[in-house]
């Protein structure tokens, strides 16, 4: 980021309180796709105390890029105060990390509504049936009850095909692909644990679970993960 749009991060020193820069970053949060309207920007002027209306341009651009890192990029809490360079204020730079870590998994959240959710699987029948050629082999027909979580309210459809032979062949190698694909995921993960948890002491091992949360992966993968590590930990504490 140049240093002239970190120039302009003291008008914030203006505001009247703490609460005052909560508001702007939660405006521009709200407004990232349609900008700021006349009426907040004559509120932001008045709380910064900005006779000219242009002075607000360059602090958004500064505060909106500041944000897309924090929420876009893999930055973690522990690491916003670092993409501050030393010549902004010290107390601006606390705030502003302060701020951007109390909202910082709330924006992240409302970035995957906004991509969408997939449906997740319900529950999945099946049963044999004649296909419509004559002396054509028996097919599978497939029923899957889908659920969608995406909405205020879960919606249910369903889904229903058929697949011969060859088809399930093909169906049935995939999915052998993608569990041993998950399987690895656990594997790497439980990997990832051990050598995390090397350097530390049997009790803090317990604390080191917490990084999973940090980690974007389905819950069931989590919880067979933390199974691995539970008997891991009791093995050590019995060796001891």
């Amino acid at each position: 980021m140049e240093q002239t749009l970190w120039s302009h991060l003291p008008l914030l020193v203006r505001s009247n309180s703490k609460d005052s820069v909560e508001y702007i970053l939660q405006a521009l949060w709200r407004t990232r796709k349609t900008g700021l309207d006349p009426a907040d920007r004559d509120i932001i002027r008045d709380m910064l105390q900005l006779q000219n209306e242009s002075d607000l341009d360059p602090l958004f651009v500064c505060l909106r890029m500041l944000i897309r890192r924090c929420v876009y990029d893999n930055i973690g809490r522990d690491e916003i105060q670092k993409l501050f360079p030393s010549e902004v204020l010290p107390e601006l730079q606390r705030l502003l990390t302060l701020l951007l870590q109390k909202f910082q998994r709330e924006w992240r959240q409302d970035v995957l509504k906004d991509q969408g959710a997939l449906p997740r699987l319900k529950t999945m029948t099946w049963d044999m049936a004649n296909s419509d050629a004559e002396f054509a082999d028996p097919v599978a027909v497939i029923n899957l009850k889908l659920l969608n979580d995406s909405q205020s309210r879960s919606k249910e459809s369903e889904v229903k095909f058929e697949l011969a032979n060859d088809t399930l062949e093909a169906m049935l190698n995939s999915m052998y692909s993608i569990r041993d694909q998950l399987s690895n995921v656990v594997s790497i993960m439980f990997a990832v644990f051990l050598l995390h948890s090397v350097s530390c002491s049997t009790e803090s091992k317990y604390f080191s679970l917490s990084f999973l949360g940090n980690l974007i992966v389905p819950s069931h993968l989590l919880l067979r993960v933390r199974h691995q590590m539970t008997i891991y930990l009791k093995m050590q504490i019995c060796c001891r």
